[in-house]
């Protein structure tokens, strides 16, 4: 279904969304948010146990690390240096049990964390998914398909890996740090000492390389927002831009885009770029030292060869963890990036809700009423319904005509509550909307619109698609009456066609035709018809004609349209200007005023084209 809000206020455009979403992301990027974190830890509460047995297996694997150069240097000073044989055998199995069991718990710990992340990122999409679903139409009115997408694929996908392993990896690699200084310091405090004197670098690495970090993943967070957006824009929009010979001007646009998504990411990957090696050199630096010193100390006998050994071991083990952190670090800055707008995107207010007494709209006749409504898209937006007041009987037909901009699909949009009035209300069989549930409002209101929207499905699927559990005899049925079905019936696959991305393997005509059956097939006691006959040619239309006076048989009806030929036959006629009802009567009463619906319809026969 398409739906109009309007004219479009500045600001409001897809481009201008995108500069608000990078500006917003620019503004915000030395904050840091417990909310989000405390947010994002939550999808982990209902796999606590396994996270538990994930954190013993990394206990177990960091124990597992620390041991196995204490067994080299017990290996070397208690066996190799006495040339103990006998004892030499015991040890090395002891150290080969070691490894076996290192790659064990490793693996199973590797299993356990990827296990959580995928139920944690099919958890996450699945609540983003279910949320967008029940937003209003106006977010989506307002808001980048593109960057809602990256929201929920690129960012979600971000906080997974900080959610499934970070914590666990933090953790380990914490356990391994403080367990190898103690035993340095243990096996020889002065070695230990002197190998510690890069610590210091270490930690102004470290303080650098997060004061700029955060900044520059918020960015590539946007920026790669901004790449989807606009690619998603450019490719719905293809027509248009091959239509007005665009190319140029759309590939220059995108690269410009696109160039700017790079130049961000090539910024936040060179801080680690030049942090990892920083830290890769100060562990070659503490490797010499132990190298140099711990050698001065074997020639002098102040520490056993296997003390040096170990050392040697300890230290490359050491600087592993730091640079995992450090890697850490960085996935923790860009799902920060991330998890702030998903988050956001949660956070976001359903404005349309259903009451908490809410009740299931009961079987209707389908009257309407309209009692002084005064509507307008945002608070501060110009009123689009001024106090309007009106009255369908069931089973009538009424049209809603005027100038564009003049409300009439706005009128639409309350009947089925796509939006909250601000004043008045709006009643169905003398039931306000607002007192039952949405769902059960508009199983019984269908709208035919003037650009239906079909899914890459089946033609089928696409007429059952409001009535899942209809037969096949129903659907053809419903096809029948909709005009639809020889047609269908001379597709290659007949009712199994698919339909291509966007309706592009069948006509407008055709797009429409498979619109009411699914509207016949729905069986709705009231039905919206929002210009469903315009950019239709004359033998289609006459098709569709026939189609809509079958559908309408029985049923209220609301015919919103701007080719007035359409409406002759309704039961009574409204004309709205500027939010106003202006004038209201049959066709020929209408005429007979003069006024604004005769000077409508003299301009459309006098000057048709």
């Amino acid at each position: 279904m398409s739906f109009s809000i309007g004219n479009v206020s500045p600001g409001m455009g897809p481009r201008d969304a995108l500069d608000r979403y990078g500006s917003a992301n620019r503004e915000n990027a030395g904050k840091f948010n417990p909310h989000v974190i405390r947010r994002l830890l939550a999808y982990l509460r209902p796999h606590t146990w396994k996270m538990v047995v994930a954190l013993v297996l990394t206990l177990g694997e960091s124990g597992l690390t620390l041991l196995t150069p204490y067994l080299t240097k017990v290996a070397i000073d208690q066996y190799i240096t006495p040339r103990d044989a006998s004892g030499l055998w015991g040890i090395a199995v002891i150290i080969t049990v070691s490894f076996i069991s290192l790659f064990f718990v490793s693996a199973g710990q590797r299993y356990l964390l990827s296990w959580v992340g995928q139920k944690v990122l099919a958890k996450i999409r699945s609540d983003l998914f279910r949320h967008l679903q029940r937003l209003q139409l106006g977010y989506h009115d307002t808001h980048i398909v593109g960057v809602t997408v990256s929201r929920v694929m690129n960012d979600v996908a971000e906080i997974n890996e900080l959610l499934s392993q970070g914590v666990i990896t933090l953790i380990g690699d914490l356990i391994v740090l403080v367990g190898i200084i103690i035993i340095m310091l243990t096996m020889s405090p002065r070695l230990a000492l002197i190998t510690f004197t890069v610590l210091p670098l270490i930690i102004l690495a470290t303080w650098v390389f997060s004061r700029f970090a955060r900044a520059s993943f918020r960015e590539t967070r946007s920026k790669i927002a901004a790449v989807v957006g606009d690619l998603a824009e450019d490719i719905s929009g293809m027509r248009a831009i091959q239509a007005f010979a665009q190319e140029k001007a759309s590939q220059e646009r995108f690269e410009r885009v696109n160039r700017e998504n790079r130049k961000a990411y090539i910024n936040a990957m060179s801080l680690s770029f030049i942090f990892l090696p920083t830290i890769e050199f100060l562990g070659m630096v503490a490797t010499a030292i132990v190298l140099w010193f711990g050698g001065r100390f074997v020639l002098a006998e102040t520490v056993t060869l296997g003390v040096m050994v170990a050392f040697l071991s300890y230290v490359t083990r050491f600087f592993q963890p730091i640079l995992e952190v450090s890697r850490l670090f960085t996935t923790f800055q860009s799902a920060m990036a991330g998890g702030e707008q998903v988050v956001k995107l949660l956070d976001t207010p359903e404005e349309i809700t259903d009451l908490p007494d809410a009740r299931e709209m009961p079987l209707i006749n389908g009257k309407v009423e309209f009692d002084h409504i005064i509507f307008r898209y945002k608070p501060d937006a110009p009123v689009v319904i001024n106090d309007v007041s009106f009255t369908i009987q069931p089973g009538s037909t009424v049209a809603l005509v005027g100038p564009t901009g003049a409300g009439k699909t706005s009128v639409a949009n309350l009947i089925t509550r796509f939006y909250d009035i601000q004043s008045g209300a709006i009643r169905i069989d003398n039931i306000d909307i607002r007192a039952v549930t949405q769902a059960s409002l508009r199983r019984q209101v269908c709208v035919v619109s003037q650009e239906p929207f079909l899914f890459p499905r089946t033609l089928e699927e696409n007429i059952r698609y409001h009535s899942p559990n209809a037969t096949h005899a129903e659907v053809e049925e419903a096809a029948r009456q909709a005009n639809a079905h020889d047609f269908i019936a001379a597709s290659p696959e007949g009712y199994r066609t698919r339909v291509q991305e966007g309706g592009v393997n069948l006509s407008v005509g055709q797009r429409q035709l498979i619109s009411i059956a699914r509207a016949i097939l729905a069986k709705p006691r009231i039905l919206i018809l929002d210009e469903a006959t315009a950019n239709i040619d004359t033998v289609t239309e006459v098709a569709i004609q026939q189609a809509l006076e079958r559908l309408l048989h029985g049923r209220t009806a609301i015919v919103i349209a701007h080719r007035l030929s359409t409406v002759r036959n309704a039961n009574w006629i409204y004309v709205l200007d500027h939010g106003e009802i202006v004038e209201q009567g049959t066709h020929t009463e209408l005429l007979d005023h003069g006024e604004l619906y005769a000077q409508l319809y003299v301009r459309q026969f006098t000057n048709p084209g």
